[in-house]
């Protein structure tokens, strides 16, 4: 994966340089998408780059050229020979000063590919002891700002869990650092509504959708409650994942029988997507 797409262009990845004073590095001033990619195609790349239009929107950016970005997309996938692969598209507020103001800078726009190693069957889950603010500014947009996350994560995994999981200021689940998360109650598959504070993940969103799985909130004590009897994460990357442990104590059981069906349904999903076609190796003119 020789090559990147940088401001409307392939560039090799060894010669590709934003300035130190982009606004995304001063400040973490942007936007992203990760996108997976099977056999070629960027699975929902539509709605990846409408979502990343929001986002935008969301921290005052202007709005985006996004029929140039997804034939960048396709550009940059045949470049590499990207089959199995993930797609990271990132957009910043271009160079800026070294503060919090923005000077009306063109953006900068990087996309990048790497390996895309399937997610394992089932992930442990650390609650996190701080919670996500759904009233803060950028609740439900994906930025770079993404220290929490970071932080937070690697105090995860410092307990030997795979994710950590949030709940919000009232004390209902919300979401992953970089997933949502489904209970099963009474049979029946539940995630957190996005007023909860949770970002609305493509893979969320397509569950949703074509599953017919209903939003409502729970509190986060949900996920020690033995009514709960199923739970997974969903992601770009993951899919739906079985969650097998809670803070270090097995779960009921990591990919039961509500989890698995979603994620063979969603499997389906990407397979019709692969069949009618995308952005990807075939569609070199």
């Amino acid at each position: 994966m020789d090559f990147v797409w940088l401001n409307g262009g392939l560039v090799n990845k060894v010669d590709a340089k934003i300035s130190v004073f982009d606004h995304g590095l001063v400040t973490g001033d942007g936007v992203f998408e990760t996108i997976g990619v099977y056999g070629g195609v960027a699975f929902a790349l539509g709605r990846h780059l409408e979502r990343l239009q929001r986002s935008a929107a969301g921290i005052g950016l202007p709005a985006l050229d996004l029929p140039e970005m997804a034939n960048g997309v396709g550009a940059l996938l045949r470049a590499n020979r990207c089959v199995e692969a993930k797609l990271r598209i990132t957009v910043t507020a271009g160079e800026s000063v070294l503060g919090s103001d923005r000077i009306g800078s063109p953006l900068s726009v990087i996309m990048a590919t790497a390996e895309r190693i399937p997610a394992s069957l089932t992930a442990k889950i650390q609650v996190a002891p701080w919670p996500r603010n759904e009233r803060g500014i950028l609740a439900g947009l994906k930025t770079i700002s993404y220290a929490e996350n970071v932080a937070a994560l690697a105090w995860a995994q410092s307990l030997g869990a795979d994710e950590v999981v949030y709940g919000n200021t009232v004390g209902n689940l919300c979401e992953g650092s970089g997933s949502n998360i489904f209970v099963v109650v009474d049979g029946e598959a539940f995630t957190p509504p996005l007023s909860s504070g949770a970002l609305g993940g493509i893979t969320r969103e397509l569950i949703v959708e074509h599953l017919g799985i209903n939003e409502r909130d729970f509190p986060l004590e949900i996920l020690y409650s033995p009514d709960l009897e199923e739970s997974f994460l969903s992601s770009s990357i993951r899919e739906a994942q079985g969650i097998s442990h809670i803070d270090g104590k097995p779960t009921r059981i990591a990919s039961g029988p509500v989890t698995t069906e979603i994620g063979n349904e969603f499997s389906k999903l990407i397979s019709k997507e692969l069949e009618i076609g995308g952005i990807g190796l075939q569609t070199q003119p």
